[in-house]
This record gives C-alpha cells, structure tokens and sequence, in this order.
C-alpha cells in the first residue's frame, strides 16, 4: 500500500494507519474536479476503502459523484430511497432487533460481473455504537504461506444469492422484512477465482466472503467448509482491518475486490439511516 499522497487541488488521501483503508482531506466531492476523480479511482484500488467527512450531498449529487466511477447498479433486493432506485436504504429503526450487514462480506459477489464497490453515505447516526470493521483482502492474500498461496491459484469458488436474499432466507429476517424484496430474482449463481487479479491495481486478492461464498468448484460443501473457514478467519485478523466510526455526512467507498466489510450491531435503541449506492465491476480475471 502506498503512503500518503497529495494533488495540485490540495486533496490529500492519508492511509488510515490500520490494515485497510485511507482517509481523503480536504475534498468537496459534489465538486471534486476531473484530476481528483481520477486520483480517488487509483487510491480506491490501492487502498480497498476511502473514507471521507462532512460531505453534504443532495441524493441528486451523490449519485452524481458516484456515476463518475462507473454505472450506477440498482440494487434488486432492498428498500430504495423514495424517487431515487439508484439509492439503496440502510436503515435501523430504534425498535429493530437485527441490522443489515451484521456479518462479514463482500456485496456482489453473486453477480457474473460483481459490484466494483459501493458508497455508502450516513444520514442519521446513533449517539454510540454503529461502526463497520474493514478488512484487506490484498494484505490477507499477501500473508499466507506459500504453500496456501499455491494450493489456492487454480481454484474457483462458487457464490450464491439463494440463501441469503431468497424465499426461505426472508422468512427467517425477523424485524428486517419490509426492507428487502424481490426473493424470486435470488436465483443466480456465479463462479470466481478465489484468487483474483484486481482490476485496478493489478495487485493478488482473496476473492471469497462467507456471507456468498458456498463452496470450491467441483468440491463439496463439506470437503470445502474446512479451507474456507482457515481462509475466512484469516481475513478478518485484527492486523488486516480497520474500524470506521460514523457521523452524519462521513462516505465510506469500498471496493469489494479488496476488502471486506462488517456492520456492527450495537446500538440498541438508536436509530440508523445510511444511502448506498453501488458501482458497477467487470468480470474478474484469475491472478498471472
């Protein structure tokens, strides 16, 4: 990961000092010139997550910002914010038990061609508690042995939408249910390298979640649980990731090719509002 840079607007883009992520200064994005956009791109692929503060953005100018990293993907399972598809709501309300993204994972990954990332701006925020943990891929893939690393290069993984956002999973949402539909388009599978070529940064990453991830292809899910599970807590070691903690206007932007993300699940009573809008990716390409 390189270390701090700083452009000719005065954008300056500061790792986090945690395994993942960077934090861009000085910024307006509604207004951030050709230059900065192209900045921010390479730093998203350099860094995984840029997380950004005080960024008062209309729903018209966040999509705005977020179309010049690539086409906006409508998300098909959840609630949307009103007059605005582009935008999927997040949202606790103070009576719910459960939260949306209360587990590690990586969005998309059942697409053929997965969501580049996501953008998610805070609206309303708890008085305490509601941060997400991010965690590096790249750094995961980078600290296996070699051995591991070898084992992994000519395996693909299949992921899925079924048991998370299909008919039988919703009935078993709880308080969440009237902010996802759509079951019956939770039908497609795809199939990834589990260690892929990252499109920006051309750098190795781990490209398995255990949110979508079902199995290796051509193996079983019993044979694939084990591996899985060593890949899974791997990851998400304390040294590869980094914890945000929001307040209203703060963005973070992740790319899902490089990290992971977990929303924690502790502020019982408050209540949480967050817009996500996601980029379009591309097809991913096995590591050289």
């Amino acid at each position: 990961m390189s270390g701090n840079t700083e452009n000719a607007a005065g954008m300056r883009v500061v790792a986090s000092g945690g395994g993942v992520g960077a934090l861009v200064e000085n910024i307006d994005l509604a207004s951030a010139d050709a230059a900065s956009i192209a900045q921010l791109r390479a730093s998203l692929g350099d860094h995984g997550v840029l997380f950004f503060r005080d960024q008062k953005l209309t729903p018209d100018q966040h999509i705005g910002v977020a179309r010049q990293f690539g086409g906006i993907n409508v998300n098909r399972f959840f609630a949307h914010v009103e007059g605005f598809p582009q935008i999927a709501q997040v949202l606790k309300e103070p009576t719910q038990e459960r939260n949306i993204g209360g587990a590690w994972h990586t969005d998309h990954s059942y697409d053929l061609e997965p969501a580049m990332g996501s953008m998610l701006l805070a609206r309303e925020t708890p008085p305490s508690g509601g941060d997400t943990i991010f965690a590096s891929t790249y750094r995961a893939y980078e600290t296996l042995s070699d051995g591991l690393k070898r084992t992994l290069e000519n395996l693909r993984a299949v992921h899925s939408s079924r048991h998370v956002f299909g008919p039988q999973a919703y009935e078993k949402r709880g308080d969440l249910k009237g902010q996802f539909g759509n079951t019956d388009q939770a039908q497609q599978d795809a199939t990834h390298p589990v260690v892929i070529a990252h499109p920006i940064s051309g750098r190795r990453s781990l490209y398995v979640n255990p949110a979508f991830t079902l199995r290796f292809d051509g193996w079983t899910e019993a044979e694939s649980a084990g591996l899985l599970k060593t890949l899974y807590d791997h990851v998400a070691r304390p040294e590869h990731t980094y914890r945000f903690s929001w307040a209203p206007g703060s963005i973070a932007f992740w790319d899902n090719r490089a990290s992971w993300h977990y929303a924690l699940n502790d502020y019982h009573g408050g209540r949480r509002l967050m817009h996500r809008i996601t980029v379009d990716g591309v097809a991913l390409a096995p590591a050289a």
